[in-house]
């Protein structure tokens, strides 16, 4: 009886630890890769836990590099995105989802196929036109093309909760006499939060993350973000990769908090009719 007990948990357990182990590994890796030097990183300790535990690698991260610097740079830059895409996209998913007006439907086919254009073909137009507005060299420089590459993922998002969303709530609303500012406010957002949410986590990590676009826009040191700055840690003559891992694990935590924060409003987004509930 005991040995089917065994044997049932096994089949339950055993799984579930193993994608546990699979997905936790990588981050476990790359904490264990920022206290080595290159010898054990390369060749005699790839994948184990370091033989010394070398802080001087966070040290050296801070003391050699403007690391605060980058940091501070792609903070303003994430969340800089995150406000005026969410902001945005919020306006236009609701108009398009709730509003009658002529050209809806070109005005949201327009915002959707954005999706379909790959980054790199539009560089060099964006480029130019970056420099026009004189906007280069300037955190704008990158907020406003991610905000533009962001908005079509966005507005899908919030159009369908919006859309899922019953019609009566609003005719009541306006019954009462709310104003269509009031409704959007005070009655419409609050029921979109887990969609909030969700979008801002997708748009803080691509602007996070993004490196393509920062580096043809950006050749200030002072403005370089921390995938930019990265690349200060290899020289001609060799890199000092256990820094470069340390600066990874650091950039690494304000993902991790952020998804811990909202978490839960991701698991109420993945279904439409958890946002109704609100």
């Amino acid at each position: 009886m005991k040995l089917n007990q065994f044997a049932k948990n096994t089949l339950v357990y055993g799984p579930l630890g193993l994608f546990f182990i699979v997905s936790i590994y990588p981050l476990v890796w790359l904490l264990f890769y920022s206290f080595k030097n290159n010898e054990e990183i390369f060749s005699t300790n790839v994948f184990g836990i370091p033989t010394e535990w070398r802080f001087e690698n966070y040290t050296n991260a801070f003391n050699t590099f403007d690391l605060v610097g980058f940091f501070k740079n792609s903070m303003i830059v994430s969340i800089g995105t995150v406000i005026l895409t969410v902001i945005l996209s919020l306006m236009f998913s609701y108009a398009a989802a709730r509003m009658r007006w002529k050209g809806s439907e070109i005005a949201k086919i327009f915002m959707t196929s954005g999706m379909f254009i790959p980054m790199q073909i539009i560089l060099i137009p964006l480029l130019i036109l970056v420099r026009d507005m004189h906007l280069s060299n300037s955190y704008f420089a990158v907020i406003l093309p991610y905000v533009a590459f962001q908005l079509s993922f966005s507005t899908i998002i919030f159009y369908a909760f919006f859309k899922s969303l019953p019609y009566e709530i609003e005719e009541s609303a306006a019954i009462d006499g709310a104003s269509v500012y009031t409704i959007f406010f005070k009655i419409m957002l609050p029921l979109v939060k887990p969609a909030i949410a969700s979008v801002s986590i997708f748009v803080f990590l691509f602007a996070w993350n993004e490196f393509l676009v920062a580096l043809i826009m950006i050749s200030d040191n002072t403005l370089k973000t921390l995938p930019l700055g990265l690349l200060y840690f290899q020289t001609q003559f060799g890199s000092d990769w256990g820094a470069m891992g340390a600066v990874m694990v650091i950039s690494t935590i304000p993902t991790i908090v952020v998804y811990l924060l909202f978490s839960e409003q991701i698991e109420k987004a993945l279904t439409v009719s958890s946002a109704v509930k609100g």
